[in-house]
Order: C-alpha cells, then structure tokens, then sequence
C-alpha cells in the first residue's frame, strides 16, 4: 500500500545527522541575524517564516518537502484559502497546541476570519524563533499576543524527542 505520508523515504532524517527536537530549535537558532527577504531561504543571506521553516527542513531532510509557488506579501488575503494550514498538513504532523513543545511548527492567524499566513519555531515554552518583515531573524517571547493567534502546532515527521 505504500509509506504513510510522514515515513515516506523523502521524509527520513539525513543520514548521520538525527532528526530531534533540541536538533530542530538548534537548526533555528542558526539562522538568527539573517536578514528579511521576503520568498528567500538562505540562512545568513535572507529568508522570510517560511523560508525559515524549508531551511530547517532541509537540514533535517536534505531537500525541501516541496517547491513553495510564488506569493505575494498579501497572498492570503486575496485568495481567503489556508494555503499555509493545508501545507502544514501535507508535510508536518499534527499536534495538539495543549502538547506543543520545543521544535514543533507554529502557524499563526493575525486576525480572525483571515487566513493563517504566519510560522515559527518554538524554541522553548516561552520563546519561539521567526522571520518578520522589517527586521532579522529572532528568537522572541511568546507572549499573550502571540499564543492568542495559533492556528496551528505540527511536528517536523519522524522527529523523537
């Protein structure tokens, strides 16, 4: 019948190199001081929250899980779908927000009613690291604000704690 979608071959940890949570905050942390490009991922060049998350994918992995189309700064908006959500799905496994914890996958909703169009990684139970526009790659706390908009926690596959 096939590999279930997170134990496909493309989705095994390189070889050498153990795919664990502490490894995907470390990965994170990595990119801390890359600059804001919005559609880029290339740590200490520019990447923008989802180029964030397919470069710490492809630390794990060794390829990206898929070629993102183009977007624009406004893409969600325009097309009201939860394209980033349905990604998510596709790659990462789900997890209850009750069970998030270091390395796991945030996706954030900035208002009710729009779409998700944000992610992070959480780097601990009270700071995660991300890519906004105006600003290098941080590591912040995950204040009130933020926990408020989670639409969504997911796991990198195949990752034990």
């Amino acid at each position: 019948e096939g590999w279930p979608r997170a134990l496909e071959p493309a989705y095994l940890p390189v070889a050498g190199r153990p795919a664990s949570p502490a490894r995907a905050v470390e990965i994170a942390r990595a990119w801390l001081g890359t600059p804001y490009v919005h559609q880029a991922s290339a740590k200490g060049q520019g990447t923008d929250c989802l180029g964030l998350i397919r470069g710490v994918w492809r630390e794990l992995y060794g390829c990206d899980p898929e070629t993102p189309p183009a977007y624009t700064r406004d893409w969600a908006e325009g097309s009201g779908l939860e394209t980033l959500l349905a990604a998510a799905g596709r790659h990462l496994v789900a997890v209850p927000s009750t069970a998030a914890g270091p390395g796991d996958v945030l996706v954030f909703r900035y208002r009710p009613g729009l779409p998700a169009k944000h992610v992070a990684i959480l780097a601990s139970t009270a700071s995660f690291v991300h890519a906004m526009e105006g600003g290098p790659v941080t590591e912040v706390a995950l204040t009130p604000w933020w926990r408020r908009r989670i639409a969504g926690v997911y796991s990198f596959p195949g990752i034990e704690s």
